[in-house]
């Protein structure tokens, strides 16, 4: 058995795994901790041989007086209710990596730290900025043009809210395509920008109400709690209160950099 200890946003994780292929997987794609704590905020310990290849997103949650599952074809969580510890069964490889995305943005939201957001987000001068859309938008294509800048992520966004600050942290949660690890050092959120491709190149500010209400569907979770949802709700409105959101209008070059930077 081997134990691998990495860190996501401010949060201390203990992996523990039999199978060196798995093993193998983290240790490519999640950061190894510069400092290994004692008491690690989320403890993890990693099953293979679960299930059948990937079917689709549909998740069956089971919530227990003291427990709470999520199982997928290809995967099985199972919680304590406070996700400070679990047992996760997986198929292969994007098996792993939805799992674990599943069980961190379910921690963040019940600790109410922040938000796993469907994203990319790139650092330019210190500071980040976020790109969000529907599927085929850009958020990849937006991210790629924004090079040689800091990726800190190209799928799945960490962000940490605040009532006065948004905070962005290094994701490991990175798309087949893009595999490395980006800055390590988290940033500040400029703004929020949806895609849209298009002939030339500019901005539509937007209320706050119409950035919370195209944001509510970009948030990683799996539904079970009423209060959990309301939690969410609280976050997104702190979020909304705190960056100005916009639509990007945008050639498919690096140009649009010279509206928002």
């Amino acid at each position: 058995m081997e134990l691998f200890h990495t860190q996501i946003g401010e949060h201390a994780i203990q992996l523990i795994c039999q199978s060196e292929a798995l093993m193998c997987i983290m240790r490519k794609n999640f950061p190894a901790a510069d400092l290994i704590v004692s008491k690690p905020d989320i403890i993890i310990y990693i099953k293979e041989g679960y299930g059948i290849s990937f079917v689709d997103y549909d998740v069956e949650i089971t919530k227990e007086v003291d427990s709470i599952s999520f199982r997928r074809a290809d995967y099985l969580i199972e919680a304590e209710l406070d996700y400070r510890y679990a047992v996760i069964s997986v198929n292969n490889e994007l098996a792993l990596k939805h799992a674990l995305m599943n069980m961190y943005s379910s921690y963040v939201v019940h600790h109410k730290w922040g938000l796993l957001i469907h994203s990319s987000c790139v650092m330019d001068k210190g500071r980040a900025y976020l790109f969000a859309g529907h599927s085929g938008a850009g958020k990849s294509t937006a991210a790629k043009l924004s090079m040689p800048r800091n990726l800190l992520s190209d799928e799945a966004t960490v962000v940490k809210i605040t009532p006065d600050k948004v905070t962005i942290f290094n994701s490991p949660f990175r798309s087949e395509l893009d595999r490395t690890t980006g800055a390590e050092e988290n940033s500040p959120l400029a703004g929020i920008y949806l895609l849209n491709q298009a002939v030339d190149n500019h901005i539509v500010p937007l209320s706050k109400s119409n950035g919370f209400l195209h944001l509510m569907d970009k948030v990683f979770y799996w539904s079970h709690s009423p209060e959990e949802i309301g939690g969410i709700l609280q976050l997104l409105q702190q979020l909304v209160n705190s960056v100005a959101i916009c639509e990007l209008h945008f050639q498919k070059n690096d140009t649009f950099w010279e509206l928002i930077s």
